[in-house]
């Protein structure tokens, strides 16, 4: 039987204390899986994992990350937990080089060692980012500043990565070529939790997805189902037809 990575129970959430964005969400991921969250905007998906990040204050429910409560724990502390969260926006130090924000990442790696060997790994994995490593982040495309993003996320070793919208604002090329790396980065051992509009794309290359609406989750289940299912277009699309 896999483990449980992340467990997110009867979760309640919002930005002001006068409203819930998140009322009651449950979500499961099993160790080495790719979840993907779906949803019409405004459903709570990027609350869902600003909480879990520890970003968004929790009002109940409970949230354990590999059997370990981080319900409350300070989001500048969830790596040493073992999660990193890349968010949608505002993800890089674009005034630093390529390199450097990815040695930004290993900021709890004391052994100088240990990060040279993990920036070779990163490098391997984004063979662009290696042949840039000198130049400036703020001068990369859409799609290069979310490769340098999570690999600096990647540089702390997590155990599960969430990406937030990931896709967003990408050529269809470069959505294609982003996945590929989540699948690659999911084959390094790291459980992924993703937050993303393009359902179809997501689902592609997940295992299980969950839908939500007007914060809670709605249906779960296999990812492949989730694509034929009239149910999901319904609630994601606003129409009675599947995602493909």
């Amino acid at each position: 039987m896999s483990e449980r990575a992340l467990h997110v129970h009867d979760l309640v959430a919002g930005y002001t204390p006068e409203v819930n964005i998140l009322r009651g969400v449950e979500l499961q991921v099993q160790r080495g899986e790719i979840v993907t969250v779906l949803g019409p905007n405004g459903a709570g998906k990027s609350t869902l994992i600003k909480a879990i990040a520890g970003l968004v204050a929790i009002r109940g429910g409970s949230v354990h990350l590999f059997g370990q409560d981080i319900a409350g724990v300070a989001s500048h502390l969830m790596m040493r937990r073992g999660l990193a969260y890349v968010p949608q926006t505002n993800n890089i130090f674009v005034r630093l080089s390529i390199e450097e924000n990815l040695e930004m990442g290993a900021y709890i790696q004391p052994d100088r060692s240990i990060i040279k060997r993990d920036l070779e790994r990163m490098f391997d994995l984004f063979p662009k980012l290696r042949e840039r490593r000198r130049q400036t982040a703020g001068t990369l495309s859409g799609g290069e500043r979310q490769m340098v993003a999570v690999a600096r996320a990647l540089m702390g070793n997590p155990m599960l990565l969430m990406l937030d919208e990931p896709s967003a604002g990408l050529s269809p090329k470069m959505v294609g070529v982003l996945f590929a790396k989540v699948r690659q980065v999911r084959d390094l051992g790291v459980t992924l939790l993703i937050v993303e509009q393009n359902a179809k794309a997501a689902l592609a290359i997940s295992d299980r997805g969950y839908v939500l609406a007007q914060g809670r989750d709605q249906i779960n289940g296999d990812a492949q189902e989730l694509l034929q299912n009239p149910e999901v277009g319904m609630l994601y699309l606003g129409v009675r037809r599947g995602l493909s």
